[in-house]
């Protein structure tokens, strides 16, 4: 990861409430998490859920994943240690 995905990385964890569901993905690895689980558990709505789950895909941070009719989130524990 070069410097400037590394900033990126940092600024999309910057705010509380993507951390608070960046680190609840962590923790359901390496199965993830239906965006819909992600709802609940956070209390956000699906709109605002979605909004910080776009900052944080495109930080490479998250990767949904289709499954059915699900997306699962997941953690991308990989870019993090990078």
């Amino acid at each position: 990861m070069n410097d400037e995905e590394a900033l990126a990385a940092l600024a999309a964890l910057a705010h509380p409430t993507r951390l608070a569901g960046f680190r609840l993905l962590v923790r359901h690895e390496p199965e993830g998490m239906a965006t819909g689980q992600l709802v609940e558990a956070t209390g956000l709505s699906q709109s605002t859920l979605s909004t910080h789950l776009a900052v944080l895909v495109k930080a490479g941070l998250v990767q949904p994943e289709k499954r059915g009719r699900n997306f699962i989130q997941r953690a991308q524990m990989d870019r993090l240690r990078a």
